[in-house]
C-alpha cells in the first residue's frame, strides 16, 4: 500500500443500492474461464465479460447510477459528459432510456464505430461534438459549455455515483466464483472501476491481490503513484483510447495508490498481438482497452501458477479500420516487422538481385517506396520486411551491408518512422 488512506471510499451498501437500479438495464456478464489462457499459464483464468454488455462495456453501469441519482430540477437541465466512447454510449444509453437532454463531447480522433454508436443509442436525446485531440481536450470543452448552459457534468470516473455503479461488477464476480480470486486483473484508465472493485473485495474478498494495469504510452496512473500526488502527464499515446487520459480522478487516485497490490504498464504492441489472438483463437472481439488485462498475464506468469485469476474484459467496442494498425503494431512489438532505408544501385536488375540475394526464403516485402533520381548513382527506398522469425533480423542486415544496400534502420528512429511510414 502506498499514499494516506482515502478520504472517501465507498460504502458496500451503496453499492447494493446502485446494483438494484441499473438491474433495470444492466447485463449480469458472464464470467468464463479460458482454457486456452488456463492451458498458457498453467492456472485457472476466467474472464468478466463486460464485453457483452448492451452498450458493449462496463461504462454503463456508472453512468445510468449516476444519472439516475439527478432531481427532477437537474434532469430538467440535462447533463453533459466527455467521452473516448465507452462513458459516452453509457451515457446516451441513459439519456435515451431516462427521457433526459444529454450533450456529449468526444474527442475529434475517436474511430467513427464509436461515434455512431453513441448517436444509435442515444437517438434524439444527444448531441455529440467532436472537441480536441484527447479525452482531456473533450473534457475541458465540455465543462466550460456546461458552465454557461447549467447542464450537470457526468464525469466518467471521478464521481462517488460513478464509482458506485461500477462496483457492481465486483458484486457479481463475488457472486458467480465458488472458489476465492488470488489475482484480479483490472485496466485502469481514470480509476473509477478498479476504485469500485478494490472497495466490494476489501469487504468481500480481502485476500484477492487487484493489479492494476495501464498502456504504456498513457501511465497517467502510475505516474500519479509514483509521485506521491496526481500528476498530469505532458504527452500520452492515444491508441488506447478506453484507458488514455493524462491525468486520473482526485477521487479515484487515493483510493488506488492506498489499495491496490500493484500498478503496472503493458506495451501497447503486446496489447495489439492479445487483440489479435482473442479474435483468431476465441473468437472474442475486444477493443485495445478490453485486452490489457490479458496482456498483463506474462509479467505476472510465475507469481500466478496454480492460482484462481480473473481478468476484467472492459469493452468491445472496436473499428475494424484500426485491423492493420493493431497487425501493424503487434508486427513491430513480436520484431517480425522492420522497416529500412535501404539504397539501391541505379542499374537495370537491382531490384532484382536484393529480391534474389538479400532476402531469406521466408522474407516478405510489405511496403516499398522508390523514386528514381536520374542524377545520382544511388537513390534510397523506403522498405518493409516481415519475417517469419525474430532472429531472421540480423544475418538480414549482414546481407545488405555486404552486398552494399544498406541505408540505415529505421524502427528504432520513432521521428524518421513517423515521417517515413
Amino acid at each position: 500500500m502506498k499514499g494516506e488512506k482515502p478520504a472517501y471510499f465507498p460504502k458496500l451498501d451503496a453499492v447494493k443500492k446502485a446494483a438494484k437500479i441499473i438491474s433495470e438495464i444492466s447485463e449480469i456478464t458472464p464470467l468464463s474461464e479460458s482454457i486456452r489462457l488456463s492451458k498458457q499459464f498453467n492456472c485457472k483464468v476466467s474472464l468478466k465479460r463486460e464485453d457483452l454488455q448492451r452498450v458493449r462495456s462496463y461504462k454503463i453501469r456508472g453512468a445510468f447510477n449516476k444519472i439516475s441519482s439527478l432531481s427532477i430540477e437537474e434532469r430538467a437541465k440535462g447533463v453533459i459528459c466527455a467521452s473516448a466512447g465507452n462513458h459516452a454510449q453509457g451515457v446516451a444509453f441513459a439519456c435515451f432510456h431516462l427521457k433526459i437532454k444529454g450533450t456529449i463531447y468526444m474527442p475529434s480522433v475517436t474511430p467513427k464505430q464509436k461515434v455512431e454508436q453513441t448517436n444509435l443509442f442515444g437517438g434524439e436525446w444527444v448531441e455529440v461534438v467532436l472537441e480536441g485531440d484527447t479525452f482531456d481536450d473533450a473534457s475541458q470543452a465540455a465543462r466550460i459549455f456546461g458552465e454557461k448552459t447549467g447542464k450537470i457534468f457526468v464525469h466518467p470516473f471521478d464521481d462517488p455515483k460513478i464509482i458506485e455503479g461500477q462496483a457492481t461488477v465486483g458484486l457479481e464476480l463475488i457472486e458467480q466464483t465458488k472458489a476465492p480470486i488470488d489475482y484480479l486483473f483490472v485496466c485502469i484508465g481514470g480509476g473509477g472501476l478498479a476504485s469500485g472493485l478494490i472497495s466490494v473485495f476489501s469487504e468481500l474478498s480481502p485476500n484477492t491481490k487487484i493489479i492494476g494495469v495501464e498502456p504504456k504510452g498513457a501511465p497517467s496512473m502510475k505516474a500519479s503513484i509514483d509521485s506521491g500526488k496526481v500528476v498530469a502527464l505532458d504527452q500520452i499515446d492515444k491508441f488506447i483510447d478506453g484507458a488514455a487520459v493524462k491525468k486520473v480522478g482526485d477521487l479515484t487516485y487515493p483510493i488506488c495508490s492506498y489499495y491496490l497490490d500493484n500498478m503496472i504498464t503493458v506495451d501497447e504492441g503486446k496489447v495489439c498481438q492479445t487483440i489479435l489472438d482473442l479474435y483468431n483463437r476465441d473468437a472474442i472481439v475486444v477493443e485495445p482497452a478490453g485486452a490489457l488485462t490479458i496482456a498483463a498475464l506474462d509479467e505476472y506468469k510465475n507469481e500466478i501458477k496454480g492460482k484462481n485469476v480473473v481478468c476484467i474484459i472492459g469493452g468491445s467496442n472496436n473499428d475494424i479500420t484500426r485491423t492493420a494498425e493493431i497487425k501493424e503494431r503487434a508486427l513491430l512489438y513480436g520484431k517480425l516487422k522492420h522497416y529500412f532505408i535501404i539504397r539501391f544501385p541505379q542499374r537495370p536488375g537491382a531490384l532484382k538481385e536484393f529480391v534474389v540475394d538479400i532476402l531469406g526464403p521466408t522474407d516478405d516485402i510489405t511496403h516499398f517506396e522508390y523514386s528514381k533520381k536520374s542524377s545520382r548513382e544511388n537513390a534510397p527506398a523506403v522498405v518493409g520486411i516481415e519475417l517469419k522469425n525474430p532472429e531472421d533480423l540480423q544475418s538480414l542486415i549482414n546481407r545488405m551491408k555486404t552486398n552494399n544496400f544498406y541505408g540505415d534502420y529505421i524502427n528504432d528512429k520513432p521521428d524518421l518512422f513517423e515521417y517515413l511510414v
